[in-house]
């Protein structure tokens, strides 16, 4: 028989050792850009109402705003409780006369100073309903889009998923696309990444298949990712790209607050406004 509370601590345990090492990494840019800017960590406990939800877990939320990272996230979360009946009814394995679910995962948001280095989107999770599976990706969203950094981007992901199956990445490559598209503006948020989700859990094997690809995909963030930022972070931009850069940026906060999954599940389960809302830019104009 399947013990998912083991299986939801393991999770829980890769999601809180990716995040030490991805922002340790960020440190040690920051500190070759000469700037001590450092991870504060904040941690929360989910309400209802106002009030603390008792066995209702919760997270802790890194922020760092530097010189090479003007806003940086990186949440990691383990929440319990049961989904209303409406919002039951969206979420896969859900039931409404049964809606109790345990979520664990982390999200990451970069909001960068120099508009050449893009911004990133970064997210993994392990959700339990009546069933369990795994969901997530990485999109990158450059203010100036450079193709070099682009193929090297999806090339590392590609790696990530055809290490698993080779139908992976086409999918859900596609699935970025499709998912990370701001309707009312007709326009892509960024150049795409992969983007999965509901990769379900039927028994231990399949736990343990999915574990793996998650963690690949979390393994190929912190590789290239950072390798991007040193490319880009010391070359000079002018006024004019820093006014691209932050109409860029309301484009991102619209898609977040208009269309995004994530948001909308923290809003609805209770989880930390500050911590929800992290994705946000620190600066951003609509002309």
């Amino acid at each position: 028989m399947t013990d998912w509370t083991t299986h939801t601590a393991r999770a829980r345990a890769w999601f809180e050792s990716l995040r030490d090492r991805i922002c340790a990494e960020f440190e040690s840019i920051e500190r070759e850009a000469g700037s001590d800017a450092a991870f504060s960590y904040t941690p929360w406990q989910r309400e209802h109402h106002g009030e603390p939800v008792e066995n209702g877990g919760g997270g802790v939320q890194g922020l760092m705003k530097g010189k090479v990272f003007e806003k940086v996230g990186v949440n990691v979360s383990t929440v319990h409780g049961a989904f209303s009946p409406e919002f039951a009814r969206t979420i896969n394995g859900a039931d409404p006369e049964n809606p109790e679910f345990t979520a664990t995962g982390i999200s990451l948001v970069a909001h960068m100073a120099n508009p050449h280095v893009p911004a990133v989107h970064m997210n993994t999770r392990f959700l339990t309903t009546r069933k369990a599976w795994f969901g997530g990706g990485g999109d990158l969203n450059p203010p100036l889009p450079y193709e070099q950094d682009t193929a090297d981007f999806h090339a590392r992901f590609k790696a990530a998923c055809d290490a698993h199956d080779p139908a992976y990445h086409p999918r859900f490559k596609a699935w970025a696309d499709d998912y990370f598209f701001i309707p009312h503006r007709k326009v892509h948020r960024g150049v795409g990444g992969i983007f999965y989700d509901h990769l379900e859990c039927a028994d231990d094997a399949a736990f343990e298949a999915n574990f793996a690809f998650t963690r690949d995909v979390g393994e190929a963030f912190l590789d290239v990712y950072p390798r991007l930022v040193r490319r880009r972070m010391n070359q000079p931009f002018d006024a004019r790209e820093e006014l691209q850069m932050l109409e860029w940026r309301g484009r991102y906060a619209e898609f977040n607050l208009v269309h995004d999954r994530g948001t909308l599940f923290g809003l609805k389960t209770g989880g930390n406004i500050d911590a929800i809302l992290m994705s946000l830019p620190p600066r951003a104009v609509w002309s």
